[in-house]
């Protein structure tokens, strides 16, 4: 008995010297405070639209890419299963590879370089500028992102026509045909023009959280206005740069617009690819070969996606290193003495 007692005593200390709320379950996040049932009853419409809408529609697309479907003959009745034969088709088609080439062109030119170039600019520009002047040019490059796109396929076809268009009346260049000898210029100049809007307010909203003590800093201690923009200003919004390069091409690689304003021509030079899916699938008849184009190009804005998210999960990575290490952060006055150390 006395035994008994003793061990009981014994482990009565010990349970209180284990740590308060081990063994019990911790309690599991719920912010909103709705329960799962709730939760699930809340988000259960939205889940169904995506269903319906977006896996559907992508689950019978690699089932038709994946047949000989055509809109007319035999195929249109009783199409065959061909497996991968699509895809190697594909690979190996010359119009395909030329059109995949004719739109990374155009997402370079337009979106990488026109779009988030001319968006910085504006941006940059009217950071420290106020009055008539700015409010007419944002009215202005958001009208050209908000117009629809027929009307403004319309306009561009209007300006750049060889026959009194308002483009050869300024530069007095009667007869030029823009849309005809400079086809992917043009569509291009196009797309930096509709697009740059989203770029500007990006960066206009970037830029505002660059401390201004920062920048003068930097221009007190004798650093011109490139050197500000590289030491001071692209650390700090990197992240919005890779966000708005990522947004930018995949709206870009998948722009059908400029087949309103060229209809892919002259000679196929401004067949981009959703033109070429297009032109295949509806204008050749072949729904199957069309749905495996259509498959690779998905399969194309993955990559691209995947490449521009782990950039951004390397630059937040750096930054929660530095934060735990008490180094100051990229931008900051100081962190460049860091980083030579």
């Amino acid at each position: 008995m006395a035994a008994t007692t003793s061990s009981a005593e014994q482990a009565a200390p010990a349970a209180d010297r284990r740590p308060q709320g081990a063994g019990r379950r911790e309690p599991e996040r719920d912010a909103a405070g709705l329960g799962r049932r709730r939760a699930a009853a809340f988000v259960a419409p939205a889940l169904v639209l995506i269903a319906l809408f977006l896996v559907l529609p992508a689950v019978w697309t690699l089932y038709l890419g994946a047949t000989d479907y055509r809109l007319t003959g035999i195929p249109a009745i009783d199409p065959g299963f061909v497996g991968f034969d699509n895809i190697t088709k594909a690979l190996g088609d010359e119009s395909f590879l030329h059109s995949l080439r004719l739109t990374l062109l155009f997402v370079l030119g337009s979106a990488v370089i026109g779009q988030a170039g001319l968006g910085f600019a504006l941006a940059w520009w009217m950071r420290e500028r106020s009055g008539w002047l700015r409010t007419t040019l944002e009215a202005l490059v958001m009208l050209a992102w908000i117009l629809p796109s027929s009307v403004v396929a319309f306009l561009w076809i209007a300006f750049l026509d060889r026959d009194g268009g308002t483009l050869n009346e300024l530069l007095r260049t009667p007869g030029a045909a823009w849309l005809l000898d400079h086809p992917m210029l043009s569509i291009i100049v196009y797309n930096i023009w509709r697009g740059s809007a989203f770029s500007m307010m990006l960066y206009s909203a970037a830029l505002g959280n660059v401390p201004a003590s920062h920048l003068e800093t930097a221009r007190l201690a004798g650093a011109s206005g490139l050197q500000q923009l590289r030491d001071v200003v692209f650390p700090r919004i990197r992240g919005h740069i890779l966000t708005n390069l990522l947004l930018i091409s995949l709206w870009t690689f998948n722009d059908f617009t400029p087949f309103l304003i060229t209809a892919g021509g002259p000679d196929g030079q401004t067949e981009t690819l959703p033109v070429h899916i297009y032109k295949t699938a509806l204008g050749s008849g072949e729904l199957g070969y069309g749905a495996a184009l259509s498959f690779l190009m998905l399969l194309i804005n993955l990559v691209v996606a995947v490449i521009y998210l782990r950039l951004l999960g390397q630059k937040n990575r750096k930054k929660k290193t530095r934060t735990a290490r008490g180094r100051p952060a990229e931008g900051a006055p100081g962190s460049e003495l860091e980083e030579s150390a």
